[in-house]
């Protein structure tokens, strides 16, 4: 492949990249290219916003560039301040040691384990001495360091920044050092600290790495940066049924987002699809069924897709259940619960008098399925469940919104 066709699919969904002649002239002659991109093991899940860099890894695997899954298990234990209005709580040595256990399992599902080095950075980080750490230190100044959006916005406001947090961005560029990076993949919201690594090599005499920045993955909201702590996330090693039923909850417009950032579709398909959906050839649901069963193949495989896709049509592709279902948050005596105590905890009828007239008259759905039987008992730990009183009363259960009383 030339050095051209290489740099095209390097380029495809990026934002950003910094360096970008100095890696076409490495590919002109030929190099094989170390790529490195951390991942600070703070919680034990990746999700879909993480696989938008996993997927561009990728790229260079299927290139023949060496790629390295730096886990930064130890810079974990400080936290990245970027985009953070207030001083992260440090994680335990436990915590992040746990949560990277898992990491290894789940970023396999999109990279080549025989081509995919694995490093933690606690390896030589772990080592530093305290006048190695001052030395670092020394390569970098207060003034361009609060030169940082929210490093400077935090100090105009008064808010505290503790000196941790400048030590950060120069471990994680120090790590580029260490590897000898010829590219560095992170987000947007990481060019500060992408930047501080090219300063580092240029500071210890090596080539300056190129840096290349991902688009940022809303969330299910479609506005925020998807986020476990927020809510608006689809986890990797969620259930194929939870997984689709998520992805079809996303705005149509976000639909083509996903596409190109965490799947492998073509562009040109893609973009077929796209122009279908716009002169009515093609339904926007039948394109986001799509889309959803290929993230859940990615994950789960084909059949566990296929039976998703089927769970989906069979439950919730009734045109009379709406978009944004309410998802209240309730407490129940006992699990498994009398349906009509869950109907009134979800806030669908008055009182478990009115719930058994429902069923007994025929009103009453659970994941689009009649219920008339008035004694039935329900699990609602086991999956998400749709609730339907009448035509217009619905309530989406999630396990994980339900508490159970003692």
């Amino acid at each position: 492949m030339t050095p051209e066709k290489q740099l095209e699919i390097i380029k495809r969904g990026t934002a950003e990249i910094i360096g970008e002649e100095q890696l076409l002239e490495k590919l002109k002659k030929g190099k094989k290219l170390i790529v490195k991109a951390g991942f600070d093991p703070t919680a034990p899940d990746l999700h879909l916003g993480h696989t938008v860099l996993l997927w561009k890894l990728r790229d260079f695997q299927e290139l023949g560039h060496e790629v390295y899954f730096l886990i930064g298990d130890f810079t974990a234990m400080i936290g990245d301040p970027t985009g953070k209005s207030e001083t992260r709580p440090p994680l335990t040595r436990e915590e992040v040691l746990k949560n990277a256990e898992t990491y290894a399992k789940q970023v396999f599902k999109i990279l080549d384990p025989e081509k995919t080095v694995v490093v933690f950075n606690s390896e030589w980080l772990g080592e530093m001495s305290a006048a190695d750490l001052i030395k670092l230190a020394s390569k970098y100044t207060v003034a361009r360091m609060l030169e940082r959006d929210d490093f400077a916005k935090r100090f105009k406001e008064q808010r505290p920044i503790h000196i941790h947090e400048f030590i950060y961005p120069l471990l994680q560029g120090y790590d580029s050092v260490v590897l000898k990076a010829d590219v560095e993949l992170g987000g947007t919201d990481q060019k500060f600290n992408l930047l501080i690594g090219r300063h580092l090599q240029r500071e210890h005499g090596q080539e300056e790495q190129t840096c290349i920045m991902m688009p940022i993955l809303e969330g299910l909201d479609g506005v925020q940066k998807m986020s476990k702590s927020l809510g608006n996330y689809i986890g990797i090693l969620e259930p194929p049924e939870e997984q689709f039923g998520k992805v079809m909850r996303i705005s149509d417009e976000l639909m083509w987002r996903y596409y190109k950032l965490v799947t492998r579709v073509p562009e040109e398909e893609i973009e077929k699809m796209k122009k279908a959906v716009e002169d009515g050839t093609l339904h926007p649901m039948e394109a986001k069924k799509r889309l959803a069963e290929t993230i859940v193949k990615t994950f789960h495989g084909e059949e566990a897709a296929k039976k998703a896709r089927e769970h989906f049509e069979k439950v919730f592709s009734k045109r009379e259940i709406p978009e944004n279902v309410p998802e209240p948050a309730i407490t129940i005596p006992e699990n498994p619960i009398w349906l009509p105590r869950l109907l009134k905890e979800a806030g669908l009828v008055k009182s478990t008098s009115e719930g058994r007239r429902q069923i007994k008259g025929g009103g009453v759905r659970v994941n689009g399925e009649k219920v008339t039987d008035d004694t039935v008992k329900i699990d609602v730990l086991k999956e998400e469940l749709i609730l339907q009183v009448g035509k217009r009363r619905f309530a989406r259960i999630k396990p994980e919104n339900v508490k159970v009383e003692q």
